[in-house]
This record gives C-alpha cells, structure tokens and sequence, in this order.
C-alpha cells in the first residue's frame, strides 16, 4: 500500500514524518498542501485542517506525533524508539519538548516572522522575534545543553523520535538565519550540527533552502 504525507515542506512537523519515513527506508509520497489554502476535500483528512496528514491505504491519521506513532508500530523495523518503557517515555518527552517549547519560538517566532512574513509580503513582529532571541529561547538552550551532555543522541545509544523532532525544529530556525552560540551552548550546537547533517535531514535542507531563496529573490 501506498503511503502518502500530505502537508508543507517548510513545515516542522510534515519534515519530522519525512525524516522518519527516510530513516524507517519507508517509500512515500509527497503532496504539497498549503495550509493557508488548503483545499476543500482536506478536511475528510484531517478533521481540523492541520497538516501534516498521512493515508496509507485505507487508513487515514492527522498530527505528526500520532502518525509517527502509526509507523512505529505499523513498521518495526529500522526502530525510531525503544521497547524499554523509561527510555520511550524519553524519546516521547522530547518529541513534545521539540513540539511544544521550541515550535513557538523556533518556527512561530523566528521562521514565521523572518521568512513567512517576507513571503507573503507582510510586516513581521520584531519586538517578538527579539523575545524569543532574548528570554524565551536561551532557557530552552539551557536544557537542550544540560540533557544531551557528551551523548550522540538524545535518548539512549541511537538516533530516534526525539531526534528527528529536535532537529526539524532548529532546520526552520536555521532558516531564520539563526545559529546555537556555540561558545555558550557547545553540547547543543554541536548535537543539532550532527542532526542537520545527517542523510536523511541534509537533502532536505538543501532543496528548501533552494525553494526559500527562490520566493523570497522574486
């Protein structure tokens, strides 16, 4: 059966069920949806309009973290998790810390306000990009530094979930022309360089750069 991802490139979280779907070596399909204008049959979906989506024959799910969740159980192999319930409670802990802490000010605050804005020709929130830049994301740098220490990965001895989520959010605040200070964050700029690196995240990078600068040179 044919898998689909349906959703955005730019976005952090159809990019997480991309990367997954490389790693797992899981052939797919890819359908652009704006989601600023998504179509009317998108909906039969994802029930409140929210990208990414996934269809896999007859099975139909919506929001990244429970369809990755499907493609773990669905396809063992090449695992993005662990079967150790303390170490899966991990990968799920910083699967919604890269969802719920980083998103806002990665994505929402520094992409969102420097790329999205400019192509759409709108004025961005400055004061609230300085916010993010000043108080809202060094906390988060501070934990990200603290949590992966020496370690390869986040979670255990292997690439996993909580990676992929990580990084998919710091590929949209690379964008933004954002980088980890290496000189006050070492662990985590170093970690999140390896991430960007890798070759299921690198090409990905390098055709969405390729697209970015072609909107925003028109």
């Amino acid at each position: 059966m044919t898998i689909t991802v349906y959703g955005a490139s730019l976005s952090p979280f159809v990019r997480k069920v991309c990367i997954a779907l490389v790693e797992k070596q899981i052939p797919f399909e890819q359908i652009q949806v704006d989601p600023a204008r998504l179509p009317d049959d998108f909906y039969d979906l994802s029930p409140f309009g929210r990208i990414p989506a996934l269809k896999h024959g007859d099975n139909i799910l919506a929001d990244s973290a429970v369809i990755l969740s499907y493609l773990e159980r669905t396809f063992p192999e090449h695992p993005l998790g662990y079967d150790d319930p303390f170490l899966q409670a991990k990968v799920q802990w910083f699967e919604k810390f890269a969802d719920y802490e980083l998103a806002p000010n990665t994505t929402f605050g520094i992409f969102r306000n420097r790329v999205l804005m400019k192509m759409m020709g709108r004025e961005s929130d400055t004061d609230y990009v300085d916010k993010c830049l000043t108080k809202r994301i060094p906390p988060l740098l501070d934990y990200l530094e603290a949590s992966i220490g020496s370690n390869e990965f986040m979670v255990g001895d292997r690439f996993t979930i909580a990676d992929i989520a990580i990084a998919s959010q710091f590929v949209n605040y690379s964008y933004g022309n954002e980088r980890i200070d290496d000189a006050q964050w070492p662990n985590a700029a170093a970690y999140v360089q390896r991430l960007l690196a890798r070759p299921s995240i690198a090409p990905m990078i390098e055709k969405e750069s390729v697209f970015i600068q072609k909107i925003l040179n028109r």
